[in-house]
């Protein structure tokens, strides 16, 4: 192959830009196994890359935080020309040039084998939202969450990582009340199994308070902010919240209150620096158990590089429902 495209982020004295270019492959970084991408995905992560330009290392870069594809070639003798693979996360289209090329070459530390039961586009329509959906699940039931305890609250349920989770938890026989701020995707939340639609603005706190009426048995939030302020006064007794998110906020104010006196569980999800050991058994569990039943139905939008910076935009502004993935 002698060029590529690739879409590239460069800064030249103040000015950044973000443009489609043709690229040979000297022009990668170093890494030892080169891919012929096949799909990548668009996260919240990449509009605040590639948008904001916030977390990027140096210039110029290929954002894209997730890819698939085969590989092209391979100095590690763990991979092999031909070999389906997908790589999400690490330093991946941050400091590292990512998914948004049709090339792309990386560590082979950061490499995960295409698990039986995906194809690379579904892999990519999973992608750093689904394998963070995947956790968020797994955590909540290692902490002794069950079907039968209740219902489960999805903040951003529009999102990657909300749609993804709605659909697991309703496949696995959870009674879901899906979280927007989107009045028109009542229809969309309920074909991916919610039972229940909620504002956004009903799970938002806006006068503090120790604690409120148990509403849920546990909750996926990948808001943070007021939104995780409220969950946190309305689980159950025993309750888990596994946290993903920060679209809401960072900040977070709370006190020991629900903790000690309903015994609340506040659950981490890092899908970035997730041990590699975990992070193959994670996959393997979406290409199986927890494979979403919805994953190329109404979840699923597809773009082509040259309308990837709009997305970028839109996904910031939250115009972007379910999954967008880049066919390369």
């Amino acid at each position: 192959m002698g060029t590529f495209q690739a879409l590239v982020l460069n800064k030249i004295d103040d000015q950044t830009n973000l443009d489609v270019k043709q690229l040979t492959l000297d022009e990668l970084p170093e890494g030892e196994v080169t891919i012929k991408v096949a799909y990548s995905s668009v996260n919240y992560k990449d509009g605040l890359v590639g948008i904001k330009n916030q977390m990027v290392k140096s210039y110029p870069l290929i954002p894209g935080i997730d890819l698939s594809g085969t590989i092209m070639e391979s100095t590690d003798e763990r991979y092999q020309e031909g070999d389906e693979v997908i790589v999400t996360s690490y330093k991946l289209g941050t400091g590292h040039s990512g998914g948004f090329s049709e090339v792309a070459r990386v560590p082979a530390a950061w490499v995960v084998p295409l698990p039986e039961g995906l194809s690379l586009k579904e892999a990519m329509v999973l992608g750093t939202a689904g394998l963070t959906a995947a956790l968020s699940v797994d955590k909540l039931e290692n902490a002794g969450l069950k079907p039968e305890d209740g219902p489960i609250l999805v903040a951003g349920a529009t999102g990657g990582v909300g749609s993804i989770a709605v659909n697991i938890l309703a496949d696995r026989g959870y009674e879901v009340v899906a979280s927007t701020g989107k009045a028109n995707q009542e229809a969309y939340l309920k074909q991916l199994g919610a039972k229940e639609i909620i504002h956004r603005n009903e799970i938002v706190e806006t006068e503090p308070q120790l604690a409120r009426e148990k509403k849920w048995a546990a909750a996926i939030d990948p808001v943070g902010g007021k939104t995780l302020q409220y969950i946190l006064t309305t689980l159950k007794y025993g309750g888990s919240v596994a946290t993903c998110g920060l679209a809401g906020g960072v900040e977070v104010a709370t006190t020991v209150i629900p903790f000690i006196s309903r015994s609340i569980n506040w659950l981490g999800i890092d899908s970035v620096m997730y041990p590699m050991d975990k992070r193959l058994k994670a996959w393997n569990r979406l290409g199986g158990d927890l494979k979403p039943s919805a994953l190329n139905d109404e979840m699923v939008i597809e773009v082509t590089l040259a309308e990837l910076p709009k997305v970028l935009r839109d996904i910031l502004e939250g115009k972007v429902r379910g999954r967008t993935i880049v066919k390369l």
